[in-house]
């Protein structure tokens, strides 16, 4: 893959997608950051602050879930539609979201103090620019904080695309990258220690209607190559039927739709001082680095 970057993203359509709002989070979302939050038990760290990167679209309920876990945490939200990051104001207002520790320091992007946390749940895999977006994450993580990430993996959505091929149409999503290669680009955007892990999540429909939905729901097909119009009624009609094929007699006769789904956590070390004639600190990296302890010469 070249350059680790998915080879099938329309930067222009990536870009509509991440302008428009979004009234609330997808099911699987919210299941998906509900199965992240439990992997916060292998963690020691204990933050004294986090960021919510895009909530509503990675899943607001991760609020509550995380404030329970981090009593007291200094909380903030990144979201680039100003409507989403309002909403995710009014979530954190509700009682059973600790509102204190949520209102007052919820705010818009770029964070105001640099996250011991930063959660971004099922946001990589819609990036037209990974990388970039992987860089983001590491300047508004504070020195020794640790990321915490989803993103869904190459094989999501294996029947439907089989079944597109099939059919002789343009493929109904677009590439998703390999977690190895997402290991790569963390390293490469400074992060230590990546740790990746992938689970296969198969969910079932009662028709092709409520199928489709779900899709609607999840994102948006950002394929070049992706018809170029609106299809009629007869198209939609065909896929329908054409849908009936993924029935499972195992789950009987309900439509089955696979989805592949990357966890990942990786660390922001401190700066290593480049060996040169000449280098140059901040005043925030030269205290850093005076407080940092020595490591033992060999």
């Amino acid at each position: 893959m070249s350059e680790h970057r998915p080879p099938t993203i329309d930067p222009a359509a990536a870009a509509r997608w991440a302008q428009r709002p979004q009234t609330a989070s997808a099911w699987l979302h919210e299941e998906v950051a509900r199965r992240m939050e439990q992997r916060l038990d292998w963690i020691v760290r204990q933050p004294q602050s986090l960021l919510h990167w895009e909530p509503v679209r990675g899943g607001l309920q991760a609020q509550g879930l995380l404030a329970r876990r981090y009593p007291g945490v200094r909380a903030m939200v990144s979201a680039a539609v100003a409507d989403e990051r309002q909403r995710a104001q009014q979530a954190a207002a509700r009682p059973w979201w600790h509102p204190a520790r949520w209102r007052a320091a919820l705010g818009a992007a770029p964070a105001p103090i640099p996250a011991e946390l930063l959660w971004a749940n099922m946001s990589l895999h819609m990036a037209a620019d990974p990388q970039a977006l992987i860089r983001r994450w590491h300047e508004a993580l504070a020195v020794d904080g640790f990321l915490m990430f989803s993103c869904f993996g190459p094989d999501t959505l294996r029947e439907l695309r089989r079944l597109y091929q099939a059919l002789g149409w343009p493929a109904p999503a677009h590439e998703y990258t390999d977690m190895h290669d997402w290991g790569d680009m963390l390293v490469a955007a400074g992060f230590a220690e990546p740790v990746m892990d992938m689970e296969r999540i198969e969910l079932t429909f009662e028709t092709p209607q409520r199928l489709l939905q779900e899709l609607r729901e999840l994102g948006r097909n950002l394929h070049p190559a992706r018809p170029p119009g609106l299809r009629g009624r007869g198209w939609l009609r065909q896929l329908q039927e054409a849908l009936q094929g993924l029935a499972d007699p195992a789950q009987q006769g309900r439509l089955k739709l696979s989805f592949e789904v990357i966890y990942g956590h990786a660390f922001k070390p401190p700066r290593r001082l480049a060996v040169a004639a000449e280098t140059t600190l901040s005043l925030d990296e030269m205290r850093a680095t005076l407080r940092r302890p020595q490591e033992p010469r060999a």
